[in-house]
């Protein structure tokens, strides 16, 4: 295992009721932004709460803030920002609305053009106005990392960035706020989570057994529960299980002094990019195609997986691997998404435009040992179609 740094300042106010809480996490005194997505924050009742627990402050709202965050939206509320001298902001959603709100926060205090910030990956990032989060759709884990990804439709591109500026001060996670999600937003929570994972375990050992216990242990919970989910939507202990799984998937700690992937989420992007396919689904698109590319280099967690996640200990190493491959397509199948591009019209034709777009963007070493060219992103693709 490696070495390494892990910091994370993030606060986690996690249960019933902690927006109430929101008073305290807050300076009296601050210029608040309230961002937020779409109607649902509105119906459910959400933003009635946060609005009530913001007390006396100054708050300015925006609102309309897309499923894979789009660069002008942004920019528009960089420039509310601006005019109002807001000096502190609250994201109110999923990934896309806190992401978002990420990206807001670095570009408002950037000098420069904020398309810098993207193209750089977070390079030019020297400030970030303070902001926290209300989560109400568990699966990106942006609650608690500094990691944000913006599409830029113009450009047909979808980049992402990270910056040490962009962590949250503080989450509120209560579990209730996940209960009127409509089934499509659960599973794909669970499966984004679930490929946040294995982005990175799925490499090759390094003798990390904390890590590989942890992440292993994730991804049993996710299937174990991801299901249930579906069946039991009011269930508490299953959505509190699921929300805290999928901020611990990707908060620094699994990952922490091992090597990682990335490539499944990489060219899953593009294809949101090209057709706005739910990110989630296209993770589950790509990573059985990749992991049966892959399955050399991977061999050895592989096996690890088939045993460790999936109880698949019988036969000789290529059954095993099989059975690993097919279980977790069919994992991605029990929660209703599909697992091929021509399941949500992508063809042949298609893939030149998206592995042309990993070659725009310089995504042309990706994986673990940044092997994965675009001629293997085009071998993956055509597996999947």
């Amino acid at each position: 295992m490696n070495n390494f740094d892990l910091h994370n300042p993030t606060r986690i106010l996690f249960g019933k009721g902690r927006i109430a809480d929101l008073g305290t996490q807050i300076p009296s005194d601050a210029k608040v932004l309230l961002l937020y997505g779409g109607g649902s924050a509105e119906r459910t009742g959400v933003l009635a709460q946060v609005r009530t627990a913001l007390g006396d402050r100054s708050v300015v709202e925006f609102g309309g803030i897309e499923p894979n965050p789009r660069y002008a939206t942004a920019l528009k509320a960089v420039d509310l920002i601006a005019a109002n001298g807001s000096t502190y902001l609250l994201a109110v959603g999923g990934g896309s609305v806190i992401d978002a709100t990420k990206f807001i926060a670095a570009a408002a205090k950037y000098a420069g053009d904020p398309w810098d910030i993207l193209t750089s990956h977070g390079g030019v990032v020297a400030a970030a106005l303070p902001f926290g989060t209300v989560l109400t759709l568990p699966a990106t884990g942006s609650e608690m990392n500094p990691a944000s990804v913006i599409t830029h439709a113009e450009k047909g591109a979808k980049l992402p960035f990270m910056s040490r500026h962009c962590y949250p001060v503080f989450s509120i996670l209560d579990p209730e706020l996940t209960f009127t999600l409509p089934p499509r937003q659960i599973a794909n929570g669970v499966a984004d989570a679930f490929v946040h994972v294995i982005e990175q375990y799925l490499t090759y050992p390094v003798s990390a057994a904390v890590q590989d216990g942890f992440a292993e242990s994730l991804l049993r919970t996710l299937i174990d529960l991801g299901p249930k989910a579906l069946e039991t939507p009011l269930d508490y202990d299953i959505r509190a299980n699921l929300m805290w799984t999928a901020t611990l998937a990707l908060n620094g700690l699994i990952g922490a002094g091992v090597p990682q992937d990335w490539a499944s989420h990489m060219i899953g992007h593009e294809i949101t990019a090209l057709n706005d396919t739910d990110h989630a689904r296209t993770l589950a698109v790509v990573l059985p195609a990749l992991m049966q590319d892959q399955r050399g280099p991977k061999r050895a967690k592989l096996l690890q997986y088939a045993a460790n996640v999936w109880n698949i200990r019988e036969g000789d190493d290529e059954a095993r691997i099989d059975g690993a491959i097919t279980a977790t397509r069919d994992f991605f199948h029990k929660l209703g998404i599909q697992t091929r591009l021509g399941e949500y019209d992508l063809g042949a034709a298609d893939i030149d435009r998206i592995v042309g777009a990993l070659q725009d963007h310089g995504l042309t070493a990706l994986g673990e040992t940044k092997a994965i060219t675009p001629d293997t992103a085009r071998r993956i693709l055509q597996a999947a179609l």
